[in-house]
């Protein structure tokens, strides 16, 4: 009997320590069938400040855990997992001890997260996830090498919530249930009308202001932030940027180089991004900083390759909300309070994975914007705030209702828009993992990347504090496909 043979590769996908440090360990391949053409793919997954809770926000962190192959020294290719039904025991995965295994019905990785409640550190060992190699073209007696990525993500459960604000906020565009000044309650997927009749969605335009066409309706395909989602935790880091750039070919490779004129040189500035190619592979000297410089297609194009999705805007309110009522003008930490010091944050280890802030505020929402920024020209590293915290609240650390860190400063969110036809027609589909062959994605129904179709919300280092409110749509449908110092993203999956 032959066997699949293994060049051994490890790779971390989340670099981070303190709040979001994933790590992947010992890969190997275990117990091949060559009748079925499966083999099992053993790892160890280790990350912090993990979590379950059968109460208040009643969700849990997991790590989405996909795979790339190559056969042969060729191109990477993404792997494909076993389904039957979602469930560990039957799609023929293994399950550690604590943890809980299931699978999307497209196999494009596999949610692992607590089976109990509990919050700490996690550290799993021999997790296996079953592998259909004969469905992926590989044959039994093939060298392939394997790598396993993991990302840190957030359940976000079903239930109604409330978009926007009331009329009394000053959040420019912010959503409401016209003319009552309330926010609108999202209770279902169903279609929503756009009217400035009474009871209906609706939200004004400011001159500047980028906000959308008023009209619709938002149709039932477009995701409602109703049905349950994983948001990824952090803002996708320079580091998993690099994990991703370099599975890529050298022709794919040429669009996504966010060394060239059409990123990081394109405002003529490097605002603590250290992202490195010429030739081989790419590099970074600070992997735990959020990705900046990226276009909407590089966005996409990472989105596509890890399976995931692109946010719509009603779930990045809802992932920053949670069911509560929204009071006025509130960041992602639930209040209206931000820390606005006399002078900008001092670093501690800047640079590393463990940098932190020496002077968070106390008692107060802490974020990155103009007032604590000045003169550091870029973004913190992902989840700096849980780490500074004095004490561990929500506004200390930052975080949303349901422990998703900085939906408010630190680098734009990208998300889409229900402002413009072309973000109305989002229909959610998934990323499959497989690029064209320019490294663009290549997924149906995603938004354009002109045309206002993907928007930017929750503001940046380098806005003022207005921006940073999570009810805030100034740049919503913003025509421009940008490309700068302020813009990251994050992406999202329907959950299984």
């Amino acid at each position: 009997m032959r066997s699949v043979l293994l060049s051994l590769l490890l790779l971390w996908l989340s670099h981070a320590a303190w709040a979001n440090n994933i790590q992947i360990s010992n890969v190997s391949l275990t117990g091949q069938n060559t009748t079925n053409q499966t083999v099992l793919i053993q790892f160890d997954v280790s990350w912090e400040n993990s979590w379950r809770l059968s109460v208040g926000p009643s969700n849990w962190d997991a790590a989405w855990l996909f795979v790339k192959y190559r056969s042969s020294g060729g191109s990477w290719n993404h792997a494909s997992l076993n389904y039957v039904n979602g469930t560990a025991a039957a799609d023929g995965h293994v399950q550690p001890a604590g943890g809980t295994i299931t699978t999307p019905s497209d196999g494009r990785g596999v949610f692992l997260y607590r089976s109990a409640d509990g919050s700490g550190d996690v550290n799993y060992t021999s997790v296996q996830i079953l592998w259909n190699y004969g469905t992926d073209g590989v044959s039994d007696g093939q060298i392939v090498d394997v790598q396993v990525f993991g990302v840190e993500m957030v359940y976000v459960p079903q239930g109604s919530f409330y978009l926007g604000s009331a009329i009394s906020g000053t959040e420019v565009g912010h959503f409401q249930s016209n003319f009552l000044g309330s926010p609108y309650q999202i209770g279902s997927e169903a279609s929503i009308t756009i009217s400035s009749a009474i009871g209906f969605l609706y939200y004004n335009t400011s001159a500047g202001a980028t906000v959308g066409d008023q009209s619709g309706p938002v149709p039932a395909a477009y995701p409602k932030g109703y049905n349950a989602f994983y948001c990824m935790k952090y803002e996708v880091s320079q580091g998993q940027y690099v994990d991703f750039f370099n599975t890529l070919t050298t022709s794919q490779r040429t669009d996504r180089d966010l060394s060239n004129a059409n990123h990081k040189n394109s405002d003529g500035t490097v605002a603590r991004n250290t992202f490195a190619y010429t030739s081989g592979n790419a590099t970074t000297t600070t992997p735990d900083r959020p990705v900046n410089y990226v276009s909407s297609d590089d966005y996409l194009a990472y989105l596509d390759w890890a399976g995931l999705r692109p946010m719509s805007e009603f779930e990045f309110e809802k992932a920053a909300k949670g069911p509560v009522t929204p009071t006025i003008d509130m960041y992602a930490w639930g209040t209206a309070n931000i820390h606005a010091p006399s002078s900008p944050f001092t670093l501690l280890n800047d640079g590393t994975s463990n940098s932190l802030v020496s002077d968070p505020g106390v008692n107060i929402g802490n974020g990155a914007y103009t007032t604590t920024m000045s003169g550091l020209g870029g973004p913190l590293r992902c989840g700096i705030f849980a780490a500074s915290a004095t004490n561990p609240t929500r506004e200390e650390t930052g975080g949303s209702y349901y422990g998703i860190m900085e939906l408010s400063g630190n680098l734009y969110e990208r998300m889409v828009s229900i402002g413009t036809p072309g973000g109305r027609s989002f229909t959610a589909n998934h990323g499959d993992g497989a690029l064209d062959s320019s490294g663009a994605h290549n997924v149906g129904n995603w938004p354009a990347v002109t045309g206002g179709d993907i928007g930017y919300r929750g503001g940046s280092f380098a806005n003022s504090a207005n921006y940073l409110r999570i009810a805030d749509r100034y740049d919503a449908a913003n025509i421009s496909n940008i490309v700068n110092s302020r813009i990251g993203f994050r992406g999202v999956r329907t959950s299984p």
